[in-house]
C-alpha cells in the first residue's frame, strides 16, 4: 500500500515509452513520492520494461492507478498544476518547480489533493491537458534544447517537493567520529607555535612583530580544526623541534 504520508500525485499523461515509467517511479521513490497515476500508456499496462527500469521502486508501478483520459486522473483534485518548457497561448498562472511545490505543500498541509501532470515523452502536454490545470510550472532549461526527459522532469519536481516538505540541512560536516577543537585547545595551540617561531627568530624585524603574532592567530581562529588536528599539528612542531636540534 502507499505510504500515509501527504504528498502530491505525478499523472504520467500517455507515457510512450515503459523505460521512462520506470525510470519516474524510481525519481519519484527517490524523495519519497510514491502517488503515481498513468494516463492511457501507449504500449499497455502493466509494462515488463518499465519494472526493469524502476530497480526498488517496482511498488509504485504495482500501485499505480491506470486511467483514459487527464479529466479521470485529477478528477479528485483540488489544485492541478502542468509541467511545459514551453509556451502554449492560455492564460494561467506560470510558476518555477520550486514556487510550485512550496504552492503544493501549504495546500496538502491545509487537506487539499494536489496533482502534478507530466506529458508524454515526444511532444509534452497538449492545450487539453494544460486547459485542466490551476497552473504551468515551467522549468527553465535552456531555450536552445527545451526538451526534457520525462523522468527527469519528474526528479526535478520531487526534488523540489522534498525541499518545500521537509527540513533540509543547505549544508553540513561529517564529523567522522571527531569533534570540534575547543577555544582553550586552539589558544595552547597558537601559544605553542608562537613561542617555537619566536626562538626560531620567525618574527623578525622587531616593529613588525606584534602584527604578525596577531595575523597567525587570526589564522588559527579561521580554521576549523578538530581536536585530532590540533595534536597533529602539536605534534609536527615538536617533531620539527626535535630534528633540528638531532640535527644541530
Amino acid at each position: 500500500m502507499p505510504t500515509d504520508k501527504p504528498q502530491p500525485a505525478f499523472v504520467l499523461v500517455r507515457p510512450q515509452m515503459g523505460e521512462n515509467i520506470g525510470a519516474a517511479a524510481r525519481a519519484m521513490w527517490n524523495f519519497g513520492l510514491d502517488r503515481m497515476r498513468i494516463v492511457a500508456p501507449r504500449d499497455g499496462w502493466p509494462n515488463p520494461k518499465s519494472v526493469a527500469m524502476a530497480s526498488g521502486a517496482g511498488r509504485l508501478l504495482d500501485e499505480a492507478q491506470l486511467v483514459e483520459s487527464t479529466g479521470e486522473a485529477v478528477a479528485d483534485c483540488h489544485y492541478v498544476f502542468a509541467t511545459t518548457a514551453r509556451a502554449r497561448g492560455l492564460t494561467k498562472p506560470v510558476v518555477s518547480p520550486e514556487r510550485a511545490m512550496q504552492i503544493a505543500a501549504e495546500r496538502i498541509a491545509a487537506g487539499e489533493k494536489v496533482a502534478v501532470l507530466f506529458g508524454p515523452e515526444r511532444a509534452g502536454l497538449e492545450n487539453d491537458d494544460i486547459a485542466r490545470a490551476n497552473a504551468i510550472i515551467n522549468v527553465p532549461v535552456n531555450p536552445e534544447f527545451a526538451s526534457l526527459n520525462l523522468a527527469q522532469c519528474v526528479l526535478l519536481t520531487g526534488y523540489e517537493w522534498q525541499r518545500a516538505a521537509s527540513e533540509i540541512i543547505p549544508e553540513r560536516v561529517d564529523m567522522a567520529k571527531a569533534n570540534w577543537a575547543e577555544q582553550i585547545e586552539i589558544e595552547k595551540l597558537g601559544d605553542h607555535y608562537e613561542a617555537r617561531l619566536d626562538e626560531a627568530g620567525f618574527f623578525f624585524p622587531e616593529h613588525k612583530a606584534e602584527s604578525m603574532k596577531l595575523n597567525l592567530r587570526n589564522m588559527w581562529s579561521r580554521m576549523a580544526l578538530t581536536g585530532a588536528d590540533v595534536q597533529m599539528l602539536h605534534g609536527v612542531l615538536r617533531q620539527m623541534v626535535r630534528w633540528k636540534q638531532r640535527d644541530g
